[in-house]
């Protein structure tokens, strides 16, 4: 499937949402990487936080819409594709939350 626009490709609209919130984003053929450059990574291997982010149906169940989804690399749902805040507000979420657990434990440490 080829698309034109944002609009005709969930995963551009999401990459053009990612980048307003200071996110590095690249479109490949096997989805949307997306990086947090804002935070530093885990290990020297590893920079920056990020994820490659694709769309693909969800099987119907649990009363979910069967429909296409985002999801992560690591096959967790973030939100239908026609509910990219959602999806947003997922991503941004999993990227920085290396940053905030860290500044937790050395709030309580």
């Amino acid at each position: 499937m080829t698309f034109k626009t944002a609009t005709d490709n969930p995963l551009a609209a999401l990459a053009v949402r990612l980048q307003l919130y200071g996110l590095t984003t690249h479109l490949t053929g096997k989805g949307l990487h997306v990086i947090n450059p804002k935070v530093p990574g885990c290990c020297d291997d590893v920079r920056h936080p990020a994820d490659r982010i694709t769309c693909h149906r969800r099987p119907a169940e649990d009363g979910l819409d069967g429909g296409r989804w985002f999801w992560t690399s690591w096959g967790e749902s973030l939100a239908p594709v026609h509910r990219v805040d959602d999806a947003l507000i997922r991503v941004r979420a999993n990227l920085t939350r290396a940053n905030h657990e860290r500044d937790h434990l050395a709030e309580i440490g």
